[in-house]
């Protein structure tokens, strides 16, 4: 446990790519994450830990105020707001229907319920978006897949795959069309160059804005679900 956090657990990570004292909020792990470089001092690491106090407070005291998929809550699907509501009397998963979002079956699978249909939904919607944005500039992604992760919001492989969180889909189009840009720039930029950034500013005018958002609602979206 982390002296100072209440419940939370601190996880230290040794890492031979890792330049500098790293911390994180992971959501997943409900947990601390400190990623330092290989034989950094302990001591240095938790004099460096204190320090970032009250950041950590901050972000874990978000972490206990996420929302949940349950019946009456409020989601973000799209930009519009809808909310979760029970169908028992229906057949087919869930599905959107005027301001709500209906789930039928069994109340006690409506949060996996949800979050199939949001995998899907996410699915057919970043697709859309990837491939008009990469339409417009001329690239070719050669293919795009929707996960869960717990570190990353998106990546590009060397062979032009791209893969893209299904939360993003809980995100403001302004998220999801910076990181669609974020990612189609590492098509022509397997780095985080100067040319790279320019890149990006070119296919998006959100950068700022989409970072900032991330920063302060980015681990309340990882923790949902």
């Amino acid at each position: 446990m982390l002296e100072g956090y209440g419940a939370a657990k601190i996880i230290w990570r040794i890492s031979t790519k890792a330049k500098r004292c790293i911390i994180r909020i992971s959501a997943k792990e409900q947990a601390v994450l400190v990623t330092l470089p290989k034989r950094f001092p302990y001591t240095q690491a938790l004099i460096f830990v204190q320090k970032q106090a009250q950041w950590i407070t901050t972000r874990l005291e978000k972490l206990v105020q996420t929302p949940r998929f349950a019946i009456g809550s409020n989601i973000l699907i799209q930009d519009k707001n809808y909310t979760i509501r029970h169908a028992p009397d229906h057949k087919g998963g869930a599905w959107l229907e005027n301001d709500c979002l209906l789930v039928s079956g069994d109340p006690s699978f409506l949060a996996r319920r949800v979050e199939d249909f949001l995998k899907r939904h996410a699915t057919k919607v970043l697709t859309q978006e990837m491939h008009h944005l990469a339409h417009t500039v001329g690239l070719a992604p050669k293919r795009l897949d929707v996960r869960d992760t717990s570190s990353r919001w998106g990546s590009c492989s060397s062979s032009g795959r791209i893969m893209l969180s299904w939360r993003l889909i809980m995100a403001p189009f302004f998220v999801r069309h910076y990181l669609i840009a974020h990612e189609l720039s590492h098509l022509q930029h397997m780095n985080h160059s100067i040319q790279f950034w320019k890149m990006v500013d070119t296919l998006t005018p959100h950068r700022q804005q989409a970072e900032s958002w991330l920063r302060h609602f980015g681990p309340i979206l990882q923790a949902v679900r």
